[in-house]
């Protein structure tokens, strides 16, 4: 039960250890905090993200993010921590075990969220062989990487547009195919990753390939906010965390406990949730008339638009869904044009006026 799981928040305040700000907490983005809510609704959605200036609280509202995210079930000491309710989408050791009939144990975990430095190596992140083991006993043991530790959960990359090269080739490889698959030393290992990929960075220090930026669902700018009110909020909440972590945590608790159940009711809801023939136009519509690259771009409207959904207790997707999700839908999925002075966000919401109406 929801009521009996712990988040992380709260364990850390029982053991005395310094509490993860409160994800409810966190005040002036709301299209950041809603994006990563309807990623953990459905992670279908292909992860988020987000870039902007700096100092904005990308990265704390991240990790913000993963202390709210209700536990999960797992094959225990699993290094994949494989869901027992799903079979085929296993680690070979595990699919073994559930073809022989034998019934596994399983605990309660939280959901992984594993940061992928910068200066990791490949084989910090894909995996690597176990030296010590060889060297000691001759037997050729696979260590997982950083992407077996993500699967089933989240892969957060800060800075994600200085991330070099040959990672990026890694990182959409696995992307694609759900499994990292390692042949090195003679030795071949094929384990699942399926993880949603959150990124976040300064625009300013460099451009995402193309690629690696198709592979994002969903996509944010966050700004610093422009108003007085929401500055003294922020810096009033900031400070009184600093002063008593815990306790601040602890006042947000209640908050924190609803959001995870309107996120655990939306998951119920949302296989029930209807997209009718004549949304499922418009939105073709409206990527078409944004030339937007390949279907990717309307497949994740619909399912933002869904969870969306979902998660209000809507029983079918409205256009209203679909216009909220469009920009972080599609603003990174436009062909760019150096003659158009007007940025994307001007496009899509040009566009969506004179497709979906105002």
């Amino acid at each position: 039960m929801l009521r009996e799981t712990a988040t992380r928040e709260s364990r850390a305040s029982l053991q005395g250890r310094r509490a993860v700000f409160p994800f409810s907490a966190i005040a002036g983005q709301a299209d950041l905090k809603l994006s990563l809510v309807l990623t953990a609704v459905d992670p279908l959605i292909g992860g988020l993200l987000a870039m902007g200036d700096r100092g904005t609280g990308k990265s704390t509202t991240v990790r913000a993010f993963a202390a709210l995210l209700p536990a999960i079930k797992a094959v225990k000491d699993c290094p994949y921590h494989c869901d027992p309710a799903a079979p085929q989408s296993a680690c070979e050791s595990c699919r073994a075990a559930f073809a022989a009939g034998a019934k596994l144990k399983t605990e309660t975990i939280p959901v992984p969220v594993v940061d992928l430095p910068l200066g990791a190596t490949e084989d910090r992140v894909a995996g690597a062989l176990d030296l010590e083991r060889a060297l000691a006993r001759g037997e050729k043991v696979f260590e997982p990487g950083l992407l077996a530790k993500a699967n089933r959960g989240y892969l957060y990359i800060d800075e994600v547009n200085l991330l070099e090269d040959h990672l990026v080739d890694l990182l959409l490889d696995v992307a694609a195919s759900g499994e990292n698959l390692f042949e090195r030393e003679g030795l071949s290992v094929r384990h699942p990753a399926r993880f949603v990929l959150i990124g976040s960075g300064n625009p300013e220090e460099g451009e995402l390939r193309p690629q690696l930026l198709d592979r994002f669902g969903l996509s944010v700018e966050v700004r610093t906010p422009q108003d007085v009110p929401t500055w003294v909020e922020i810096v009033r909440r900031r400070e009184a965390y600093e002063r008593d972590a815990n306790g601040f945590a602890a006042t947000w608790d209640k908050d924190e406990k609803a959001l995870q159940g309107k996120i655990l009711s939306a998951r119920k809801r949302l296989p029930d949730v209807t997209v009718a023939d004549d949304i499922q136009e418009k939105v073709a519509a409206l990527c078409l008339a944004l030339k937007t690259d390949g279907l990717r771009g309307q497949l994740t409207l619909i399912r933002a638009a869904r969870a969306l959904a979902a998660f209000e207790k809507a029983k079918a997707v409205t256009l209203s869904h679909v216009k909220r999700m469009a920009l972080p839908a599609l603003r990174h999925r436009l062909r760019r044009n150096p003659l158009e002075e007007t940025g994307s966000a001007v496009r899509i919401e040009r566009a969506i006026t004179e497709v979906l109406g105002p």
